[in-house]
């Protein structure tokens, strides 16, 4: 709905030049199509889907207070742009009587078309519900104006009731799908109220939408946001998809936490025999251990063995709990449970390991002690000196140190040591000698 172009002469001057037949004319033939544009927007809002919605709609709050307005807005129209009609239809007989108009005819004209020719009762403005103007006389392009002002403001009542509609349930309805797909599956898996965080927020998210949905279809101004720019085109603004968008990211998150769920379901049973097969090797080392540490101290005197720990109970206990998770179909409960024992499984296995370089630790000095021993003989031997009588002595005294139980490490170490300061000083003359010869 527009503003008919200006009017030669100056509405409300007295002295205001009376308008000749070809301006008259044109005024005419400007307020006709101002007239038909008026018509078409005014029946086009009468035919709005919006209109028809709201009209047959159970509104509450905001809406319903501003749809009670546009309805007023809408009446008080209709009776403006009968009265704007009346006067344009009068102005068109007078200037149908002839074809050169008289003067007497051109000062009706020109009252007709430039001044207060339209008379208007008071009417309820339809945003406020007080006088939109006092019962009186008004132009046709004051009447437009008002009629413009009307207009704008009931269009975007039925624009953005209309927005919101057209975007929020459709994609309610959608999520609310997807949330029941989710909660069967869900379900299937043990993430049920009550049992599992999971389940209590598919509850909540499942009353949120059916909140949420009741409220957009009773008051969808409550979910109209007007836009930042200040624009004054009808509808400006967007639907205010917060709640909505909240809820979808609560429902992706419940459906990963129920995709690792069923990943948890579908390898359950290699998890539980992969941490078996962990502990029973913990198990084993620390028998081992066990049984080492016994050996070390029957064999090795005057050395710190460290005890060796049982077996880990409380695991054990947990890995039965875990297999009665899985028998029930408890996955729910087996996924966090699963993820300790598994991390707890390798540092038992670990420990135990430990344990036993830590006990073995001894024997491994004597292994070394042995070995550094027999090959400074096999050295001498080569060189034809081990039937030297105080290399000999010192072997047999060394000998019987690493192979007596129990072992002294310290004086064992000891008299290796003695043997091979001998055996040193036993082999210095003859590579003295090859240097030389060399």
């Amino acid at each position: 709905m527009g503003v008919p172009g200006p009017v030669p002469g100056s509405p409300g001057m007295p002295d205001a030049p009376v308008l000749d037949r070809e301006e008259v004319d044109r005024a005419l033939a400007r307020l006709g199509a101002e007239y038909e544009a008026i018509e078409t927007s005014l029946l086009a809002l009468q035919d709005h889907a919006g209109r028809r919605l709201l009209e047959g709609a159970d509104l509450s709050g905001t809406t319903k207070e501003r749809w009670a307005a546009t309805e007023r807005s809408i009446t008080v129209l209709w009776s403006l742009f009968d009265a704007y009609t009346a006067t344009l239809e009068a102005a068109r007989e007078v200037r149908a009587r002839r074809r050169w108009p008289s003067p007497e005819d051109l000062a009706e004209l020109t009252g007709l078309l430039r001044d207060d020719a339209v008379t208007v009762p008071g009417a309820a403005d339809g945003e406020t519900g007080r006088e939109s103007g006092p019962a009186g006389r008004y132009s046709l392009e004051e009447l437009v104006d008002r009629m413009n002002g009307l207009y704008a403001r009931s269009l975007d009542v039925i624009v953005a009731a209309d927005a919101v509609w057209s975007a929020l349930p459709a994609r309610i309805d959608l999520l609310s799908a997807e949330l029941q797909r989710t909660r069967s599956l869900a379900h299937s898996v043990g993430v049920r109220p009550g049992e599992h965080p999971a389940g209590d927020d598919l509850e909540r998210i499942t009353d949120e939408l059916a909140r949420l949905r009741a409220q957009v279809i009773a008051d969808p101004l409550a979910f109209w946001v007007s836009s930042s720019t200040g624009s004054s085109a009808p509808g400006g603004g967007r639907p205010d998809t917060g709640r909505y968008d909240r809820a979808a990211r609560a429902l992706e998150d419940i459906r990963r936490e129920v995709a690792a769920v069923l990943d948890v379901r579908q390898d359950a049973e290699h998890r539980l025999m992969q941490l078996r097969d962990v502990l029973s090797r913990a198990d084993r080392t620390l028998t081992e251990a066990r049984q080492a540490r016994g050996e070390v101290l029957a064999k090795i005197a005057a050395s710190e063995v460290p005890a060796v720990s049982g077996p880990p109970t409380a695991l054990h206990e947990q890995l039965a709990a875990a297999a009665e998770y899985r028998r029930r179909s408890l996955w729910h409960r087996l996924s966090p449970l699963l993820d300790s024992l598994e991390e707890r499984a390798e540092d038992e296995l670990h420990r135990a390991r430990e344990s036993l370089t830590a006990v073995t630790a001894p024997l491994a000095v004597r292994a070394e002690l042995r070995g550094r021993l027999d090959a400074y003989r096999a050295k001498l031997a080569r060189h034809g000196l081990a039937a030297d009588p105080l290399l000999v002595e010192r072997y047999d005294i060394a000998r019987r140190m690493l192979w007596s139980a129990p072992c002294d490490l310290r004086a064992a170490e000891h008299a290796v040591w003695r043997y091979q300061q001998a055996a040193a000083e036993a082999l210095a003359p003859q590579q003295v000698e090859g240097k030389g010869e060399s």
